[in-house]
């Protein structure tokens, strides 16, 4: 039986002095076929400099300069208009596959049997020197991370570390790629695919996580930022997605947490936003 091909969307931007190791740590998979597609959104610090010189050592590697930057959602989009394999990762130019990433995510998902289209793992987290800063699971051990359908799991609580998502190609194009209208794909990605399949974790650490200032993770805690914006409008969509009052409840207690934040960071009209979508909730909740 022939291994199916697997997808890697490396998105880059900005990322110089990463986008070498993030590359080759696609190339040197234990797993193939892998289709790798560098998708560099318009980088400003010489990174697509460095891509073309990977092209040139790798000629395998397809690679899509945006000529304006789009964001990381429409950037990834069109890395995905490319993709022809069964399986997709999205991987940021500033993180790194471990050796067996591929190989243990699609044996994984074709053991795991009907209905589970993601795949996730732990994570090394390392500086943006490489050194070791620990492991995902030193805040989420591994006992305390659902599998199957998480969707409820999803609402109200942080488990899952983004770079160590694969899934099915299926699945994103079953909700038509990432909402371009995001700041931010990861809480959206994982709500509305955890609505439609389930999930397989692994306790294997298969990514290195890089921490780096100024990174878009790093922005969600600033004052004002589109993040929060984006984060309110999928618990919109998750209000139209919740099938019983246990979601329902679950999306409360998101709400409170996010209203909180919002006031702490003096985003007085966002958390006016999520008071309003609190009592919709609650109406809906107690069916009136």
């Amino acid at each position: 039986m022939n291994a199916q091909l697997v997808s890697v969307i490396c998105l880059c931007y900005n990322q110089k002095p990463f986008i070498r190791e993030a590359v080759e740590s696609v190339i040197h998979q234990s797993y193939s076929p892998v289709q790798l597609i560098v998708v560099d959104d318009c980088s400003t610090d010489g990174s697509q400099e460095v891509i073309h010189q990977l092209k040139a050592q790798y000629p395998h590697i397809e690679m899509l300069l945006l000529k304006e930057n789009m964001g990381n959602c429409k950037a990834f989009n069109s890395g995905l208009a490319l993709a022809k394999g069964n399986f997709v990762i999205d991987l940021a130019a500033d993180d790194i596959l471990l050796p067996d990433r591929i190989k243990i995510g699609v044996e994984g998902l074709e053991n795991a049997g009907n209905g589970y289209g993601v795949h996730f793992s732990d994570a090394e987290l390392i500086d943006e020197k490489g050194a070791y800063r620990g492991k995902h699971s030193d805040s989420h051990p591994h006992n305390t991370i659902p599998q199957g359908d998480i969707y409820r799991d999803v609402i109200q609580r942080y488990f899952i570390c983004p770079p160590t998502v694969m899934f099915r190609k299926s699945i994103i194009d079953e909700l038509c790629g990432y909402d371009e209208t995001l700041a931010y794909e990861d809480f959206d990605f994982w709500i509305r695919s955890s609505r439609i399949c389930k999930y397989q974790y692994t306790s294997d650490t298969l990514v290195k996580k890089r921490l780096v200032r100024n990174s878009l993770s790093s922005h969600q805690q600033k004052y004002f930022n589109r993040h929060a914006d984006s984060t309110y409008r999928v618990c919109m969509k998750i209000m139209n997605l919740n099938r019983n009052k246990a979601e329902q409840r679950a999306l409360q207690k998101r709400i409170l947490y996010e209203l909180r934040a919002s006031l702490r960071l003096l985003n007085v009209w966002l958390a006016m936003k999520f008071f309003s979508l609190l009592i919709s909730n609650n109406r809906k909740q107690y069916g009136q």
